[in-house]
């Protein structure tokens, strides 16, 4: 074939592609290829995900639906650990471990005092076995049938599962559990959403997730979004397995493979500026705190993960209205860890910041966030991770003074979030395409298709 001929083909096939709904634009490659630019509509999150961004979405839910059905962590009905993997090593993560995560995640959501709550991605229900005695009603939503059905069998009082995934919290059967549990019409003054966001596709659809969420929780409540993959500690996270894989190595070698890994990585994560740039229209005023997970073990999920209260509706004075008083770590670092804090804390409301995150930094004063938390000993207080440097915590006292306006939070200084969603679609809307040009011209061979996003194809 010609030179003229191949580059009229390589423009007709264009123009087949070009024709597809989930297709916005289609153009030949340099290289002989075409590239395309997924439609809107196909990767849109609201009002309803687009069908690409759905599958995204019904992988996931594939994936799950076989984790659990497996039950290859199952220790009772109340500790199925079934899915959770260490990283670098891919053994189950030691149980003692995973029943301090879930102390942990209940401290955090009984501080908050929820009588009524919503959680979305239940999962096996390791929360919902030991939240429901603790409040007046629960409702789980999960994407896995297999979870929700088991679920329902253990009859668990004053609770209901309904199979809905995280971006449905206004369908029919999530609004008709909440009545049947919580009483006709009565919102929920709690939404959970607990180790489910690196599963989202990208901040978009994450957006429209916690919209839903503060639509769904009443005026004074709490969304709570826990187990957050961080994603300014994610190189951190790929070096240190690529050099446990590979301990030899050097630092260029180890660096470009950490890289190329947090490239590649398949699940979302995002920095807390993200959360507060997500909350920019929402039409009541929301607060914010951001907490350092502090179970004993050092591992993946306590170095590289945190969590977000979002507080919402009108801050109603009280104690909290009272000025927060500012003090550095540095000031007070001299002596013991519990002598330093119980100095640093008196005369509050106060927030000591600064404090070096000794899982992450070797630096005079560096503390763990576990070290922090016995050292406070059971006092009024939080244990916060630093809005703009992950590496660094904070402690404020009482806790009712850790959340700011969400606005508030400062913007990092690299990207506020790796989104999977692009690798996905470079690789999932190909495989339809292809399909797509066999079935319009059968007996031609499809050229290489490159997905890329309207940047990158030189349009805004």
């Amino acid at each position: 074939m010609s030179d003229n001929s191949t580059a009229e083909h390589t423009a007709r096939i264009a123009d087949l592609l070009s024709a597809h709904p989930w297709v916005a634009r289609a153009r030949p490659a340099p290289d002989g290829g075409v590239l395309v630019v997924p439609h809107p509509s196909a990767v849109a999150a609201s009002p309803q995900p687009g069908p690409l961004l759905r599958e995204h979405l019904e992988q996931w839910a594939e994936v799950y639906e076989w984790v659990y059905e497996t039950g290859e962590g199952r220790h009772a009905d109340d500790l199925d650990l079934s899915g959770w993997r260490a990283s670098d090593t891919g053994a189950p993560l030691p149980e003692a471990h995973m029943r301090d995560w879930v102390d942990r995640t209940l401290d955090l959501v009984l501080a908050q005092n929820p009588t009524r709550l919503l959680e979305l991605g239940c999962g096996t229900g390791l929360l919902a076995h030991r939240l429901h005695p603790r409040l007046h009603g629960y409702v789980g939503t999960d994407v896995a049938q297999v979870a929700v059905d088991r679920l329902t069998t253990a009859g668990l009082p004053r609770t209901a599962f309904v199979r809905a995934a995280a971006h449905e919290t206004a369908a029919s059967q999530v609004w008709n559990a909440m009545d049947a549990v919580f009483g006709p019409d009565a919102l929920p003054d709690c939404v959970l959403l607990n180790s489910v966001t690196q599963c989202f596709p990208d901040l978009a659809y994450l957006t429209a997730v916690l919209h839903g969420a503060l639509s769904a929780v009443e005026n004074g409540g709490t969304v709570i979004v826990g187990d957050i993959r961080h994603s300014g500690l994610l190189l951190d996270h790929f070096s240190r397995l690529e050099r446990a894989r590979d301990p030899e190595a050097n630092d260029t070698t180890i660096a470009a493979r950490a890289a190329a890994s947090a490239e590649a990585d398949e699940e979302l994560s995002f920095t807390p500026a993200a959360v507060s740039a997500a909350l920019a229209a929402q039409p009541r005023p929301v607060r914010m705190s951001v907490h350092a997970r502090t179970m004993a073990e050092d591992t993946e999920l306590t170095r590289y993960r945190y969590d977000v209260v979002l507080h919402v509706g009108p801050h109603t004075g009280g104690p909290g209205a009272q000025r927060v008083r500012r003090t550095s770590w540095d000031e007070h670092r001299g002596s013991s860890t519990r002598e330093a804090l119980r100095t640093a804390l008196r005369g509050g409301p106060v927030v000591v910041h600064g404090i070096p995150n000794a899982l992450l930094r070797d630096a005079p004063g560096a503390v763990t966030p576990y070290a922090l938390r016995q050292a406070l000993d059971g006092a009024d207080a939080a244990v916060l991770l630093d809005v703009a440097d992950p590496r660094t915590l904070a402690v404020a006292a009482p806790a009712h003074c850790a959340p700011t306006a969400a606005e508030d939070a400062p913007m990092p200084s690299g990207p506020a979030a790796h989104e999977p969603f692009l690798l996905f679609a470079r690789r999932r809307l190909p495989e339809v395409l292809r399909d797509h040009l066999r079935q319009a011209e059968p007996y031609t061979t499809p050229p290489a298709i490159t997905v890329v996003d309207g940047i990158e194809d030189g349009h805004p």
